[in-house]
């Protein structure tokens, strides 16, 4: 039995209401600013997006500084060999945004998720304090003299 068209009662499409701009297809332009870290400044948040949790931040070495504006980081992380399950090295090379060139090759960078600067580069290079080792904290407490004289030093002194 075919039902009648006057049976089926749809809601205009007017009345429907899109809980996000995105889905418009249009973005607005505040959200289209210049990438910016959230370690560096802190920004306000938009009520109606949601925050990324899928990887916040991962630490890395510069490995190469000569493009412009641009250090590629390369990231070491364990993981599981798939077969042993003995926990393995894994590298991999990341473009990181860096405004001020201030970076050089061999300096510790965190790399802090932004939007799409270009096609390879979706990270911005935050810079990492550098901690004390315990190497300079007991060379500072430990004297390198003792205070006692060695006896080719007494037999000297005598």
């Amino acid at each position: 039995m075919p039902l009648a068209p006057s049976l089926i009662q749809l809601p205009s499409l007017h009345s429907l209401k899109l809980s996000t701009p995105f889905l418009h297809g249009c973005t607005p332009l505040s959200l289209l600013s210049k990438p910016t870290s959230s370690l560096a400044s802190p920004t306000p948040s938009h009520s109606f997006l949601p925050p990324i949790r899928a990887m916040k931040s991962m630490q890395g070495k510069v490995v190469c500084a000569s493009s412009d504006k641009t250090v590629a980081v390369e990231v070491v992380r364990l993981a599981p060999h798939p077969k042993y399950k003995r926990r393995i090295r894994k590298k991999k090379k990341y473009q990181a945004h860096d405004p001020d060139n201030k970076f050089k090759v061999g300096d510790v960078v965190q790399l802090e998720k932004s939007r799409p600067i270009s096609k390879t580069k979706t990270f911005i290079a935050v810079s990492v304090p550098v901690k004390n080792s315990k190497k300079k904290a007991t060379e500072e407490e430990v004297p390198k003299e003792l205070g006692i004289p060695l006896e080719s030093q007494q037999l000297q002194q005598a």
